[in-house]
């Protein structure tokens, strides 16, 4: 089984100037050590305007800077967002693409679509049909960063014309696809369409078994790819706080945990949110006292415990379980206290079980895999003779009314202009 980091970025009020900064550095300085303790993923959202709960706005950029403080780590999106209103489909291809060369083939592309309303109503994307945005998206973005010229698409959310997408990612065909989970219906969705299951739902092993068998059930039996290869993968969350005192590891994290928790409630489910003033630690502070409490459960607690808790994900058939360890006030110290300790005391027995536990994993269901792919539709690519030619804007002018052309050119450039195709008599 292997491991994460998840990156929300949170920033609890009250806000001091310098805390944002502060808060993005020591996310860096966390992300390489974690790459030299051997954590395996890094994971990062996007949101946006979600304050106090969600800083992360630009992962993009975050995770170029991470590429560049480590080494072996993977870097995960935690989710792109994929409906148009917040990214065009060749943009997100661009970046994707673009991260994975500076890390040298490390990205895991995760996707989603988002369903908080000041996200949602802050681009103009619609409730009823942010599910058909993101399923037409993902598609044609992997076929973007795969196919040479990518041919066009004329859809229903979103239409381009023939392009070829640039640059091409390092990972072939293309990253890990992975779409974000909270429940079983998109866990189901997921294995139908190859994609890795990025859990953020926190259940107890029982129900992580059943979810598990079902997915992989339906990878075995159902499967189309939506892009050109199947990510077969589920993760799950939980939070994270390690301390040989099981005490002192609450007293460090819980608290940042059930904000976690809180906020999300807050800007998804019961909140009401005035931009720019609304305090929300403030109101979870009110209602503490009647939140339950996150124990050895919930990933909080001294390293035997955290192993006893991570072994019955392991023993339910989990392949990643991602730490939420930057929560609430959860200080930098503390986090990376813990994940030295987890590293020592804990992660070497996993690791030992990992690589023979993917092997047996990827030998039983390379033929399910094979006859999925051979399931899936392929957008056809076009022949030399159907790739459109593309005339400059400037050679247009120029045919149409090349005095207007000469003078325009010459004044912008200084230098004159040939209007002619000085290669067309060598054609």
């Amino acid at each position: 089984m292997k491991f994460g980091i998840f990156y929300e970025h949170q920033l609890p009020r009250p806000w001091r100037e310098g805390d944002e900064l502060r808060l993005f550095q020591e996310a860096l300085d966390q992300v390489e050590l974690a790459d030299r303790l051997g954590i395996d993923y890094a994971w990062e959202v996007e949101h946006h305007f979600l304050e106090e709960y969600s800083h992360s706005s630009a992962p993009e950029v975050f995770l170029a800077a991470c590429s560049q403080r480590t080494k072996r780590i993977r870097l995960g999106h935690g989710i792109v967002l994929m409906p148009p209103g917040y990214n065009a489909p060749a943009r997100v291809a661009e970046r994707i693409a673009t991260l994975d060369l500076v890390s040298q083939g490390r990205v895991d592309f995760g996707t989603g679509e988002s369903s908080s309303l000041a996200e949602l109503g802050g681009f103009g994307v619609g409730v009823a049909d942010k599910r058909e945005m993101w399923r037409e998206c993902v598609e044609q973005v992997a076929n973007m960063m795969v196919m040479d010229p990518y041919p066009g698409y004329t859809g229903k959310y979103f239409s381009m014309p023939c392009r070829n997408v640039i640059p091409k990612p390092v990972q072939k065909p293309h990253p890990p696809l992975w779409v974000a989970c909270s429940n079983r219906d998109t866990i189901h969705l997921a294995a139908r369409l190859g994609m890795g299951a990025l859990t953020f739902a926190f259940v107890d092993p029982t129900e992580a078994r059943k979810w598990v068998s079902e997915y992989y059930e339906l990878i075995r039996t159902e499967c189309v790819p939506i892009g050109h290869a199947v990510n077969a993968n589920i993760a799950m969350v939980t939070g994270f706080s390690c301390h040989e005192n099981e005490a002192e590891a609450r007293r460090r994290g819980e608290d940042g945990f059930r904000f976690f928790g809180y906020g999300l409630g807050h800007h998804y489910i019961f909140g009401t949110h005035k931009p720019g003033r609304t305090d929300v630690w403030a109101s979870f502070e009110k209602a503490r006292a009647l939140l339950p409490d996150a124990g050895a459960s919930r990933g909080i607690g001294t390293p035997d415990q955290l192993r006893q808790h991570l072994e019955s994900f392991e023993e339910a058939g989990v392949d990643q379980v991602i730490f939420i360890q930057q929560g609430g006030r959860n200080r930098h110290e503390h986090i990376c206290e813990s994940l030295e300790l987890f590293a020592s005391r804990v992660l070497p027995e996993f690791r030992a079980r990992a690589d023979s536990r993917a092997r047996r994993k990827e030998e039983e269901l390379a033929p399910a895999i094979e006859k999925a792919l051979a399931r899936k539709k392929w957008m056809r690519p076009l022949s030399d003779d159907e790739i459109p030619e593309l005339v400059a804007l400037g050679r247009q002018v120029a045919q149409q009314t090349p005095e207007l052309a000469d003078n325009t050119a010459s004044r912008a450039s200084g230098l004159p202009v040939p209007l002619a195709d000085p290669l067309a008599g060598s054609r």
